[in-house]
């Protein structure tokens, strides 16, 4: 997967009611998921809320996102990206302003190409922008305009019929910790197939000697079509009876799934 040198980090805060406060205003919902059919299109709306005591103009606009292997999102040019979303989408109306207190909507469409049944993701940008005076203007600003704040929605598409889920994990092994009250193991998580996907990582000790077994630690994670994610692994060192172990970190990734693993041995003393 290409990714551009131009990296911008979004950072995106969620409420408990799926919705999104910056500064005076709010959107809803905080993503977008799509599944439109190779040569169907489909429609949603964003609901942007002003709550402030005068009017507001927000431009609306869209970008790329890259998944690094920790997880991060982060905000890359658009069409950059091999799953990028941007150039099958549209926006209606980009440019709005609103009245305080008052709710407006966006519409989002996508237009899938024939016989295209990947999975792809983008972001939209609703950006808040404050109109300048002629003395307090930016000389660059041409439009008199300029940026206070922002919010990024996530936009996923995936056919229904795409059924192609598929991962592996991989690579379990212990890093060396400079704290001695602790314990970490890492493990590879390689989405191979072409669907977005939550998963749930199990590590488990099983002991050699009785067959015992302790649920040490389980991690819940989204994974993007042909990334890779870095699972690591902590645990108190006194978190399992001196012996000998086979410790496994377990996939599963969905009903349809098949669990993966990959284990290693580990002595606790």
């Amino acid at each position: 997967m290409k990714f551009t040198l131009n990296i911008i980090i979004v950072i995106i805060t969620m409420s408990a009611f799926l919705q999104i406060n910056a500064q005076d205003f709010e959107i809803s919902p905080v993503d977008l998921k799509f599944d439109a059919e190779p040569g169907q299109s489909q429609s949603k709306s964003i609901t942007i809320t002003n709550h402030s005591n005068k009017n507001s103009t927000f431009v609306v606009s869209i970008a790329d996102f890259a998944v690094d292997k920790y997880g991060r999102k982060i905000a890359v040019e658009q069409s950059s990206t091999d799953h990028s979303l941007a150039n099958w989408l549209s926006i209606n109306p980009v440019f709005l302003t609103i009245s305080p207190n008052e709710t407006r909507q966006v519409i989002v469409s996508v237009q899938a190409p024939v016989e295209d049944y990947s999975s792809r993701w983008s972001y939209i940008f609703i950006k808040n922008t404050v109109e300048q005076t002629a003395f307090n203007a930016d000389k660059n600003l041409k439009s008199g305009m300029n940026i206070s704040g922002q919010i990024a929605v996530e936009v996923y598409q995936s056919p229904e019929s795409n059924k192609n889920y598929k991962m592996k994990i991989y690579e379990l092994s212990e890093i060396v910790s400079e704290n001695d009250s602790i314990r970490q193991f890492t493990a590879i998580a390689d989405n191979i197939g072409e669907k977005i996907t939550n998963c749930k990582v199990t590590l488990l000790a099983s002991n050699l000697s009785n067959a015992e077994e302790t649920v040490l630690q389980v991690i819940r994670f989204k994974s993007f079509a042909d990334t890779q994610r870095e699972i690591k692994f902590t645990i108190k060192s006194n978190a399992l009876k001196p012996g000998k172990y086979a410790l496994a970190a377990i996939l599963d990734y969905g009903i349809q799934s098949n669990l993966e693993g990959t284990q290693m041995i580990i002595n606790v003393k």
